[in-house]
């Protein structure tokens, strides 16, 4: 698989808001190299990327199963924590859901991630 960089940004809700209502004002324009991605805290980021969703990750890149049955088997989480976790990170861009007959296949879509965040997120220095 080549490798897909996910820019992560960490913002404040509040910083997040007032850049989203820049932007729909047509008074921000964000750079291309801005991340696409946003998480609240350190935290939150940390939770979608633990070190067993990571592992999740690696056995879909590894095992290429062709559904989350597959998956639950190599994995040993039930399929309810599985659909959960996949869930909230196909939201983030890190994983995709395919239908392939009347199966969802995990596809990882992202394998490194490039994290931003700074104590001014509006820019002033």
């Amino acid at each position: 698989m080549k490798q897909k960089v996910l820019n992560i940004g960490i913002i404040s809700y509040q910083d997040y808001k007032k850049r989203s209502l820049a932007i729909a004002r047509g008074q921000y324009r964000p750079k291309s190299d801005e991340p696409k991605i946003w998480f609240e805290s350190l935290q939150s980021m940390a939770q979608v990327l633990s070190n067993e969703n990571q592992l999740l990750l690696k056995t879909i890149l590894e095992r290429k199963p062709e559904s989350l049955k597959e998956l639950e088997e190599a994995t040993g989480r039930s399929s309810s924590n599985l659909s959960r976790t996949l869930k909230t990170m196909a939201r983030y861009g890190i994983v995709k859901m395919e239908k392939v007959n009347r199966n969802l296949k995990p596809v990882v879509e992202a394998t490194d991630f490039s994290v931003q965040f700074g104590l001014y997120a509006d820019g002033r220095r």
